[in-house]
Formats: C-alpha cells, structure tokens, sequence
C-alpha cells in the first residue's frame, strides 16, 4: 500500500470514530468509496463497529455484501455487531456464511457468538455452541470462559455454569458476579451470598447485586445492613447502589439511610444527572410522608422521564392528595410527555383517593381512545377499587364481568371487601362465591359466605357451607369466626 493510501486510511478511520451521526456516515462511506477503500476489510471493519453504535447493522449488512473478499476480522466485526444489536440470529447466519466460504474462525468469533446465545437465552443452541469450541481447542480463553458462564446462568442452568466456573483458578471478577447473579436468580440465595462472601476481590458491581437480590428476596434489613458494611470498607455507591437502596429504605422506614443517601446523591450529582436516581428519591420521599422534598426533587430535576412525572403522580395519591395528581397529570400532557400504563395506574389511583367516579371513567377510556394503550388488569383494579368507594357497587361488577382477560382473586377481594363497608349483601354472596372458585382451598371465603347466610337468618345454607368444608377436608383457620 502507497504512502498516500495510508493517509486517505488513516483520515477515514479518524472520521469514522469522529462522527455519530447516520448523515455523517453515509458521507464517510461515499468518501471511501471514492478513494476505492470499499474492500479494505480493516477499513469496512472499523465500519461495521460505528454502524453497531448507531444500531445501523442493516447498513451495514448492505456494505458487506458489496465486499470482495471479507476476512476474519470483517466476519468477527459483522458477527459482534449482531451480538449487541437485534436480530441476535443473525450472528450465527455470518457465522455460518463464514464456514461455507471456508474462512477459520478465531477465539473473537465465538465470544459474540456466545453472547448472542445469552441474549436469545436459548441453552441448546449454546451446548452446540460449547460443543465446537472444545473442537476448535478455544473452550479454554478468558472471554470464552466468561461467555460460557454467562451462557448458563442466563438459561439458569447453574450445574453446567459450575462446570465452566472454577472458584480456585477463576480471578475474573465479572465470573463471579455472573454466578452470584445466577444462583440468587435461582433462588439459590444462600449459595450465592456464599460465593460472594468467598471473593478475594469485590467491585461496587459485586456489592449491588448482592443487595438487589437480597432486597428482591424480601431480605430488606439484610440489603441494608450489607449496604451499610459495603460503606463502612470504603466502598463508594454508585447510582444503580442508590436505586437499588432507597426502595429498601421506603419499605424499613428507615428516614435516616434515606437522607444519607439524598445528601450523598446530591454530593455526586446524582439526583440532577441521573433521572433514575431522582425519581427513587422522588418515590422515597413520598412514601415517607415528606412531599415537600418529593416536589423539590422532582422540580429541579433538569431531564424528567416518564417514570419522573409517575413517580410524583403516584406519591401524590399515596398520600391522599389526589386532586393535586390529577394537575399534575394535566402539566405532564402540556409538556408531551408520552403517559405509560403506570401513569394511567397512578392517576386512577388518585381518583379513587379523590372519589372522582366520573373523572376516572373517563381517563380509564381514554387509555385506549386516546392513548391507543391496552388497559392492563392493574387498571381494571384501579377502576374497581374506585367504584366501590364511590359505592357505584354493581356498575363495579359488570365492569368485572366485562373485562376481556380473566379476573383475579384480589379483583373480588377488592368488591367483597366494598360490599361489606356498604351493606351490599346479595353481590358480597356473589363475589364470595367467585372467590371460593378461585380458591377453594381457602377456608376463609368459606367463612365469610358462611357469615353472610347467617346475618341473613339462612341457617339451611349456613348448614350447607359446611358440610361443603367437610366434605372438601377444608379446615377453618383459627381465629376466624362463623356465626350460627
């Protein structure tokens, strides 16, 4: 290659990775072309790694086949490209045009290969997948180890994924917090706390993951309690720390944590750059009863995301301000935000704190009218719960009847328990029996028909509830009464 060739290479490869935009990237394959480096598989190769930046692998799909004699590198670059970037499939198609034209793979073949598995979690394609690597002699390299592992944990196949992991010869940080992830994904939450506990090394990834699962796992003080050690060995928080924590706080009550966290956050910046930090603030704030702070959070963050406006929409409602929600939701629609499903369960939520029948009707409406959204069973609830504290009873029974998908136990639950403040006892009869088909295991719907017959004066029936337990070796739980 002459001198000048190398300077045209040289200065497209500085364009390449100087621009980010598609316009500029057309205008740099022009240029290329121009200079006929459009079969340079270093130059194409470079390429393919910007348009999987820009999540552009179908222009760059259109380049390669224009390519004379793609090499390894172009394969591998093509390849990788579909690990990161849907289809996912379409890394094992290059894959396979590789083999067809007889082009060796290398270990950077298979790394993407294996994380686009991962990314399908389709465990028979990688046993084939592992299967060739013990061919080709790769099983043994650092990223393959790693994408093996990764492999099995994503597809939960922690036996296999202990097959690749060795605790005495793996230093790989990133293995072992895929294996901790795996086991407590599991429900092996020990055995993961264990491994973690058993690390020479931990990095701030390692400590969140530990305290996510344990706050997944409904192990509150103990997310909190590590969170607090991991303070304590000079660890510092990052934002997914923070997220992961102050719901922890919200559940425990624990006002203190939460303001550390707050003052930490705005040390970091955290709350003003990190919308998701802001907005688990936001929520922290409002579930401890102090809107003052929620609103003073919420109002100085400069990039509010939808969940931003849910989360002071729902904290609103969470504290009986519903009529403030519901302006709130107003100046969300002015500023375009785009509403999700869990705008439309806060703010019927705040009707219902509000007793706005008739307002919530009408937005539960306009979620498909309006919003082309399909409502979900959380906002049947919503409106159910609504209506039964507006004592609008039976339109909440047909809304229920109506309902495309199938209703639930807590559906019922939630007009039995609004029947029951009304007086309503003929349609408590019906839920309760709509109840006892859902559970017929639970004795305490047999308990409360059972009531219910007997403020009526029906022994007969009352008779019949039980023998109906009997026959069904259904047994009251202790604690509960049944007249009569």
């Amino acid at each position: 290659m002459s001198r000048s060739c190398r300077e045209i290479e040289r200065k497209v490869l500085r364009l390449l990775h100087g621009h980010n935009t598609r316009t500029q990237i057309t205008q740099i394959h022009a240029h290329f072309l121009r200079h006929a480096l459009h079969h340079s598989n270093q130059i194409l190769a470079h390429f393919v790694s910007v348009c999987t930046a820009l999540d552009q692998m179908s222009y760059a799909t259109r380049i390669f086949y224009q390519t004379r004699n793609p090499n390894v590198l172009l394969f591998n670059s093509m390849i990788k490209g579909f690990s990161l970037c849907a289809p996912f499939q379409q890394s094992f198609h290059f894959f396979s045009l590789m083999r067809a034209w007889s082009i060796l793979p290398d270990e950077y073949t298979f790394t993407p290969l294996l994380k686009s598995t991962s990314n399908l979690c389709d465990y028979k394609l990688g046993q084939c997948v592992h299967a060739h690597l013990i061919q080709v002699g790769f099983e043994g390299h650092g990223s393959i180890r790693i994408g093996l592992v990764e492999l099995y944990t994503t597809c939960e196949r922690m036996g296999d994924a202990g097959k690749v992991f060795d605790p005495m010869f793996d230093t790989e940080v990133i293995v072992w917090n895929l294996m901790i992830r795996g086991f407590c994904k599991t429900g092996c939450l020990e055995i993961g706390f264990k491994l973690f506990r058993q690390m020479k090394e931990h990095g701030i990834v390692s400590w969140n993951i530990m305290i996510s699962s344990l706050a997944q796992n409904k192990k509150d003080r103990e997310a909190l309690e590590l969170f607090h050690e991991m303070l304590e060995l000079g660890f510092k928080p990052d934002d997914a720390t923070l997220v992961t924590v102050l719901p922890v706080c919200a559940r425990l009550g624990a006002l203190d944590a939460g303001k550390w966290i707050y003052s930490y956050a705005c040390s970091r910046g955290f709350q003003r750059d990190v919308p998701a930090v802001g907005n688990s603030l936001v929520d922290f704030y409002c579930k401890s009863g102090n809107l003052e702070v929620a609103w003073s959070i919420f109002n100085e963050m400069p990039r509010k995301n939808v969940v931003s406006w849910n989360a002071m929409i729902s904290g609103l409602a969470y504290n009986g301000k519903g009529e403030l929600g519901l302006d709130l939701f107003q100046e969300m629609m002015k500023k375009g935000v785009s509403p999700s499903d869990s705008t439309f369960t806060s703010i019927l939520a705040c009707c219902a704190h509000a007793g706005l029948a008739d307002r919530g009707l009408e937005l539960f409406a306009s979620v498909t009218a309006k919003f082309q959204l399909q409502p979900k069973l959380e906002h049947y609830g919503c409106v159910v719960d609504l209506l039964g504290r507006c004592g609008q009873l039976w339109e909440a029974h047909d809304l229920i009847r109506s309902m495309p998908m199938k209703p639930t136990a807590a559906l019922w639950g939630a007009l039995l328990s609004a029947c029951r403040t009304y007086g309503e006892r003929k349609l408590a009869e019906i839920a309760v029996k709509e109840l006892i088909n859902l559970e017929p295991w639970n004795s305490g719907n047999y308990v409360l028909l059972s009531n219910i017959y007997a403020e009526e004066g029906k022994w007969d029936k009352v008779e019949k509830v039980r023998l109906v337990m009997q026959e069904n070796s259904i047994r009251k739980t202790p604690g509960q009464s049944a007249t009569g």
